[in-house]
């Protein structure tokens, strides 16, 4: 399948829009409950045909498409650079999941058993979130450079953000998933900024 600049740009705002609500929940003890829905689904679209498919609408990941757009239009606050350096984490990691098909095999398969219980409980109750945490810390938080987050040790220390923050990174790695997939790569992020910017401006002016 062939992919567009929007769709490379849309992926991209996935992995901002999960970086961003880490951020604010290590930082506040909250993030956006509709936004957060909306980064964990992706962890279980499985068969779907096209980027849009994963996120809804561009609408969905405004969150992630205003943050990639305030961090390439140079925006170099303590803030934005920790943003920048979950990002950048999470295409890392992915990279390295994507050669280990055994933890691919390991995620696929716990992410099917987590879906059968969505018949009882809802994507973002707390059962889910530590079913997905702790997937997160089975699997990628083995592999290294590990993300470590940084905020307030009230809110990290509370087992509940601490699940939301992994379960979060979790479905950042999914999107990192399909940028790469949609042709993305690390040099491309930082050297291609512009290209970026341009479409991810273009997005949010039709919101």
């Amino acid at each position: 399948m062939k992919y567009s600049k929007q769709d490379r740009t849309l992926a991209l705002a996935g992995i901002f829009q999960v970086a961003s609500m880490v951020q604010q929940i290590a930082r506040t003890g909250s993030a956006s409950s509709a936004a957060m829905e909306i980064s964990l689904e992706t962890l279980f679209k499985f068969d779907s045909n096209n980027v849009l498919d994963i996120y809804g609408s561009p609408a969905d990941i405004s969150i992630g498409l205003r943050s990639l757009k305030k961090q390439l239009s140079g925006s170099n606050t303590k803030e934005d650079m920790e943003i920048t350096r979950y990002v950048l984490g999470m295409i890392h990691l992915e990279r390295k999941l994507s050669k280990n098909k055994t933890m691919l095999n390991k995620i696929a398969d716990s992410l099917k058993t987590t879906q059968d219980k969505m018949d009882f409980f809802s994507l973002t109750h707390e059962n889910i979130i530590a079913s997905l945490a702790g997937l997160y810390q089975e699997t990628i938080s083995t592999l290294t450079p590990r993300i470590l987050v940084d905020g307030e040790q009230g809110y990290l220390n509370q087992t509940s953000n601490a699940n939301k923050i992994r379960a979060l990174l979790l479905s950042g790695i999914r999107s990192a998933v399909l940028w790469r997939q949609c042709g993305g790569n690390r040099l491309q992020f930082l050297f291609a900024r512009k290209g970026y910017l341009e479409v991810a401006s273009s997005i949010l002016k039709t919101l």
